[in-house]
């Protein structure tokens, strides 16, 4: 299709306009004719509500889902993942203990009284709304590493949901606090501590503006094997990438599969002292803010990749084609699940492969044999 790409951003993120300016994509106001949006949260809201009245034309592309807040609202997610769970009469948890109040009160009173011995242990309260909050139990036996806690930050794309088809970014990180783990109650305010948040932590006295306190998943993928064993270090991520299908399958039937759109979706993941993983949230708008050289760098690329498969080829966006694009585009990404092969193969299926290798072979179970992996959850 002939013609650049028309431009629109609300974020004034780096990252974002020079990925745009380096495809030879125009910039335009928002009250122009527009290609290619990427817009905050808020804007999104606006874009699809009733009462904007707004029709996108099939040239038009966005990076929200109109109802994304199914999974990266904290309540809605647990309420969809529990009803998932439960149609599939599994009770595997892998997020931790929550409650919305005041809607579960007694629930949380009950929970309490069950295990009186969590008084001692904290839980963390976030406000959802004007009306809400929720309530989740602290993972207070984090895996710890040179003595401090961490959380993973990993990227995941989703180009539809129905059916689902969906992109592990390989370059995610992890997120150090600065100050050593104690699970001591005089050190329940101490954000150093507990919160990974870079916003919080580069504030800290050791904080490092080098590296930031971040090490890449490889890096933490190098020390598990040489700590805990090749093997026990394949399951763990074999298990988060298992949490991240399933909190995807979860929320599917009721996201509103626009063809405009599609979702880099930021998921934040902790690993307890079990090396059990368990999801804490997952963020719609995750931050383009660098903090380092390294981290501007990433993060560029995450831009660039994503719109490689997003917009084929630079060019005008259509939104009839098909949004399963060649191998050669998918840069540092790759396929962690696609639910059209799944079905082709006779069942329900995950088809993954590690990382170089192509997806959809059925493969041999095999992990050093060099063939595709065939990993199946259910």
């Amino acid at each position: 299709m002939a013609g650049k790409v028309k431009w629109v951003t609300d974020i004034e993120k780096s990252v974002l306009i020079n990925n745009f300016e380096k495809r030879g994509w125009i910039q335009v106001a928002e009250n122009e004719d527009w290609n290619f949006y990427w817009m905050s949260v808020q804007t999104i809201r606006n874009v699809f509500s009733v009462e904007a009245g707004y029709r996108l034309s099939d040239d038009q592309i966005v990076n929200h889902f109109p109802n994304h807040y199914e999974l990266t609202r904290k309540d809605l997610m647990v309420k969809n993942i529990k009803r998932y769970r439960k149609e599939l009469e599994k009770e595997r948890k892998f997020v931790p203990v929550t409650f919305m109040l005041p809607a579960d009160y007694n629930l949380f009173v009950e929970e309490f009284r069950k295990n009186p011995s969590n008084s001692k242990t904290s839980s963390f309260v976030s406000q959802s709304s004007k009306e809400a909050y929720v309530i989740s139990l602290y993972i207070n036996n984090p895996l710890l590493i040179g003595g401090k806690k961490f959380d993973l930050r990993l990227y995941v794309l989703v180009s539809t949901y129905r059916p689902l088809r969906c992109y592990m970014y390989k370059l995610g990180f992890c997120r150090f606090c600065t100050v050593k783990y104690t699970p001591s109650t005089s050190e329940l305010d101490n954000m150093f501590v507990h919160l990974t948040n870079v916003a919080i932590q580069k504030h800290g006295d050791d904080y490092n503006h080098i590296h930031g306190g971040k090490w890449t998943v490889s890096n933490l993928r190098l020390y598990l094997e040489s700590t805990r064993g090749k093997e026990v270090t394949n399951k763990l991520f074999d298990e988060i990438h298992w949490i991240i299908v399933q909190s995807l399958k979860a929320v599917a039937p009721v996201m509103n599969n626009d063809k405009h759109c599609f979702e880099c979706y930021g998921y934040d993941i902790i690993i307890d002292d079990k090396l059990k993983p368990w999801l804490i949230e997952v963020n719609a708008s995750p931050s383009l803010t660098s903090s380092t050289a390294n981290d501007r760098i990433l993060k560029y690329n995450l831009i660039n990749d994503t719109l490689n498969i997003a917009v084929p080829n630079g060019e005008i966006p259509d939104c009839k084609w098909n949004k399963s694009p060649p191998k050669e585009v998918l840069g540092n990404y790759e396929v962690l699940y696609d639910e059209e092969m799944a079905q082709s193969d006779g069942t329900d299926r995950d088809l993954r492969s590690r990382p170089g290798q192509s997806t959809g072979v059925k493969g041999s179970r095999a992990r050093d044999s060099g063939k595709p992996v065939l990993t199946t959850w259910k």
